[in-house]
């Protein structure tokens, strides 16, 4: 059953976590923003990745919407070159598509992201993303 009414979130009522080492490589701080009742299946959070960290190699069932809110990154789909995002940049990655994203090198970058579940499952995680491929520009 889903809730018939408004709901407020307050900000800071729900705990910080750590980015897990199975999915990202160095320090990312996740916040989490909303997760919808059902019927509903968005799920948002605020993810912090400090300079050098980022995810791995990762899909999405239903796709995700990433808002850049500070920073600077890096955002690279399979087959493509890795892109700089910054500020007010929003990045979709269809449904399926494989891609990484996280901080440069030398600057930290924080994104609101925002996926759908389906039966349950936001992600499907992969391979971490070597040095040589966060580093090319190509």
């Amino acid at each position: 059953m889903y809730k018939h009414y408004m709901e407020i979130i307050r900000i800071g009522s729900q705990p910080s976590g750590i980015g897990p080492a199975d999915w990202f490589i160095g320090t990312v701080r996740i916040d989490p923003l909303f997760q919808a009742s059902d019927p509903a299946r968005v799920v948002g959070s605020s993810v912090t990745f400090e300079p050098g960290a980022r995810t791995a190699w990762h899909t999405h069932p239903l796709g995700q919407t990433l808002i850049v809110t500070s920073g600077c990154g890096w955002a690279q789909r399979e087959g493509g070159k890795v892109e700089e995002i910054h500020p007010g940049d929003i990045v979709w990655f269809p449904p399926g598509e494989k891609h990484w994203h996280g901080a440069t090198s030398s600057t930290a970058m924080t994104h609101i992201a925002i996926q759908e579940s389906l039966n349950g499952k936001v992600v499907d995680w992969m391979e971490k993303v070597t040095n040589e491929q966060y580093h090319s520009k190509s």
